[in-house]
């Protein structure tokens, strides 16, 4: 049977490829972004008629997602992937030399931006029979790692791992699964090119542990293959 999942930041990288491989295998797909009709996605809509459905959405502005809730009004979704995320600037981001307006963008962005979206579509999630939310965060916000550098990034996936357990637990009587992935070390703009996995690679294996995901799951921070990471 095919769900309806939706994917924010679905234009480029690990969201364009966990679009293409939920088509690929006959899901239906939300593919939201800032410009939703061109690139790839216009080439996949082109193909996937009825299937993919292009949503204009900025993540970061509340008019913009309260017009896309208005868009999606009584659609159930099964799944929904708050996959758009920024690492900030790749400097400026030291213990010793910060900067303060990138961090707040960051903020914006990887952590206000996936709780903003879950609140929107709860509606939809709760008419759905998925029933899940997966964020992509990523093993850079564990503390348990010893951390150094990169803080901007760190703290907001630290951040938002934080924002969806207590969301997570809140959503419990609703019986909505909440996640939070790390999706590998992924060639992407975000990952660049010598990083560890394509994301094609990534998005499979997202997928399957999502698939394999219920209420026994909520609250974990798992990598893309299901393995557990320390907070």
């Amino acid at each position: 049977m095919p769900q309806t999942w939706m994917i924010t930041g679905a234009n480029r990288g690990i969201g364009l490829a966990l679009t293409m491989e939920l088509l690929r295998r006959g899901d239906h797909v939300i593919a939201a972004a800032r410009d939703p009709w061109g690139g790839a996605l216009a080439e996949l809509a082109g193909v996937h008629v009825g299937q993919l459905t292009p949503l204009e959405l900025d993540v970061t502005s509340d008019e913009s997602v309260a017009a896309a809730k208005r868009a999606l009004a009584g659609r159930p979704l099964d799944v929904l992937v708050n996959n758009a995320g920024i690492y900030g600037p790749r400097d400026r981001q030291s213990a010793f030399d910060m900067d303060f307006d990138a961090w707040r963008e960051v903020f914006e962005v990887n952590v206000y931006a996936p709780l903003r979206v879950a609140q929107a579509f709860l509606p939809n999630l709760e008419a759905g029979s998925g029933r899940k939310i997966a964020t992509i965060s990523s093993r850079m916000g564990s503390l348990g790692g010893n951390p150094s550098g990169a803080i901007a990034y760190r703290s907001s996936k630290a951040a938002v791992n934080m924002v969806m357990v207590v969301l997570g637990n809140a959503v419990r009587a609703s019986e909505i699964a909440v996640l939070l992935f790390h999706p590998g070390w992924v060639q992407t703009d975000m990952g660049g090119g010598g990083a560890d996995i394509p994301a094609t690679e990534s998005a499979a294996g997202l997928i399957e542990t999502i698939d394999a995901s219920g209420m026994a799951q909520t609250n974990s921070f798992r990598t893309w293959k299901g393995e557990t990471i320390p907070w």
